[in-house]
């Protein structure tokens, strides 16, 4: 077969989703790349959190051997790494865990950035996927978990955000970046809101009208859901209650285009919750130097400089 009539390589969708700690990036993602593969999507699943929990629950409650922990052993021994022992598949999802230092040991961004020269080297840019998910904590503000948005290591991005402040301050942050960097001349792009836990009070999807990126789903704050997450459980199994809302986020996040978002101001923000759940209204009072000392006046103590005379 000529070169002109080789079937064109077809293009893998990288999207990295970020989000708060906790709020349930690494369930709906477990959920998601399972649908996936279900739907005979080839899927690649990948931990970018030094927590190293993304894939816990895709295999039962089981931790992967992480790619930078198996690559030190594997060079203290003078062996190269395999893909096989970093790589591990279930139910036609193929996963893996970049790790990190331990804790106060080191630096997590640089262990991101050191896991993806990893990647590299056991050929990444070859592997043919449909999708390869990157699972990030939303601590954008390191240079290395922001590393697919600042290098266009990917095409867009999902935020996963709960109707608290404190997820849509991290999901606002994350759109903060991408706008950043698209102003540098990146591409990358947001290719909406996940709401996970969601009560039904609307913050959340204030927050995605106000930034205008779409709603892509909305996964109920339920008792049964709950309970099987607890227990290791994939609930976006076809055929199940929870089936229709991962196929449609599947069907979104596989055709929603990567939008530059409009970031808000921190008053905008507060603005999507009530006043007396975020303290607006009150007024910040300056401190003095007295009041620093317990409301004492400040005593002349004797100087410490040397003077020189003559000088």
């Amino acid at each position: 077969m000529s070169a002109a009539e080789a079937p064109a390589k077809k293009e893998t969708q990288v999207i990295a989703i970020y989000g708060k700690g906790g709020i349930g990036k690494s369930f709906t993602l477990a959920n998601l790349s399972y649908m996936m593969a279900q739907q005979g999507k080839r899927v690649l699943l990948i931990g970018c959190d030094p927590k190293s929990d993304t894939t816990s629950l895709l295999f039962g409650g089981r931790s992967c051997p992480t790619i930078i922990e198996t690559s030190s052993k594997k060079k203290a021994a003078g062996e190269a790494v395999a893909i096989g022992d970093v790589c591990f598949k279930r139910d036609g999802v193929f996963a893996m865990e970049l790790g990190g230092p331990e804790v106060g040991r080191g630096c997590g961004g640089r262990g991101i950035i050191h896991g993806f020269e990893l990647l590299e080297k056991l050929g990444f840019h070859d592997w043919d996927f449909d999708y390869v998910l990157l699972d990030f904590l939303g601590d954008v503000v390191c240079g290395g978990f922001g590393l697919p948005i600042a290098r266009d290591m990917c095409q867009k991005v999902i935020v996963v955000g709960s109707n608290d402040l404190q997820s849509l301050y991290v999901a606002n942050n994350v759109c903060s970046a991408v706008d950043y960097f698209r102003k540098l001349g990146g591409n990358v792009g947001v290719a909406g809101l996940v709401v996970n836990k969601d009560d039904g009070t609307g913050e959340a999807r204030a927050f995605a009208e106000a930034v205008e990126i779409p709603l892509l789903a909305a996964i109920p704050a339920d008792e049964d859901i709950r309970r099987k997450s607890a227990n290791y459980e994939i609930i976006g199994r076809p055929g199940g209650r929870w089936a229709p809302l991962f196929e449609g986020l599947g069907h979104q996040v596989a055709v929603a285009p990567p939008l530059r978002p409009k970031p808000l101001s921190q008053e905008a923000l507060l603005g999507l919750f009530k006043g007396d759940a975020v303290g607006r209204g009150v007024t910040l009072d300056p401190a003095t130097a007295e009041d620093m000392r317990g409301g004492v006046a400040a005593l002349q103590r004797p100087s410490l400089e040397v003077v020189y005379e003559g000088a």
